[in-house]
């Protein structure tokens, strides 16, 4: 059997929102128990496609009901996992853009807004941190 067939067992498949709100600010959020903020998802299900994952959790962790074809697939990042030390967390990022309340629910205990321009004050994920905010800085000045 080659290494190519074989799913690495230290892997986490999520899909994940790089949520926008119409001033620009994007939503993270900080799991109970934990100290690191990053965007808002969760584990893909064997049966799930990546962006009815995302739908779903979205639903279940902020009360936010989404609409699966706005969102725009951005691609696969890959990081070492905030919370599960010797995993690799494997993300599908989509990206949103939301003009409603969220409240944390499920396992979330904090939401925050974020211009995600500037960096934080808070503690953020290596996935958030070190590929998600500098992918969207690097779109924004695409654009510009």
């Amino acid at each position: 059997m080659t290494s190519a067939s074989v799913v690495a067992p230290n892997l986490i498949r999520i899909a994940a929102a790089l949520l926008l709100n119409p001033q620009g600010q994007t939503l993270l959020v900080r799991k109970r128990g934990t100290t690191a903020f990053m965007q808002p998802g969760g584990k893909i299900e064997a049966h799930e496609l990546p962006v009815h994952a995302l739908a779903r959790e979205l639903e279940e962790e902020l009360g936010l009901t989404i609409d699966p074809a706005q969102a725009s697939f951005l691609g696969q990042f890959s990081a070492p996992a905030a919370n599960e030390p010797g995993f690799v967390v494997q993300a599908e990022i989509f990206q949103l853009t939301i003009d409603a309340d969220v409240m944390p629910a499920a396992e979330i205990e904090e939401v925050i807004w974020i211009d995600p321009v500037s960096d934080p004050a808070v503690v953020l994920a290596p996935l958030t941190r070190d590929l998600i905010l500098p992918f969207y800085r690097h779109s924004l000045t695409a654009i510009a």
